[in-house]
Formats: C-alpha cells, structure tokens, sequence
C-alpha cells in the first residue's frame, strides 16, 4: 500500500534559514515527526505511517544519508 503526501504540520523553513544535516533520524522526527520529503508527490514504500512528512527538498538533500529505503521520504514514521 502505497500513500501520497502533501502537507505537513511540522514548521516551515524560513525565507534564508539554514538547511541543517541531522545526525540521526531521532533527532529529525524531534523537529519533524513525520521525516522530511524531497516533493509532495513522492510514494512512501514502507505503507502506513503515523505522520504525514515535511515537504521541503533543499531539507531533504542535505539528509538524504537518513533515507534508507530510498523512497525519497527521510526518516518517516
């Protein structure tokens, strides 16, 4: 089962604000509890999660190391 996301309640980047490099997925989903999308059309391959993620795909790129089956969701839950 495969879902599609588009929005997110998780804070949005601010016009100029750093982009940061997470250490690990615990301390991403502490600012987005559903991980970080590179495109709101993208297909989550793990099914269900709890959360939709953040859409943002300057964020995305610099933790693209967190998105281990490579579904271009980083970290989802």
């Amino acid at each position: 089962m495969a879902l599609t996301f588009s929005v997110s309640s998780a804070p949005a980047l601010a016009k100029g604000e750093k982009v940061i490099a997470y250490k690990n997925c615990t301390e991403l989903n502490k600012v987005y509890k559903g991980g970080v999308a590179q495109s709101a059309n993208v297909k989550n391959k793990g099914g269900k999660t709890k959360y939709t993620p953040f859409v943002s795909k300057e964020l995305y790129n610099k933790n693209t190391k967190l998105d281990r089956d490579k579904d271009f969701i980083a970290c989802e839950k």
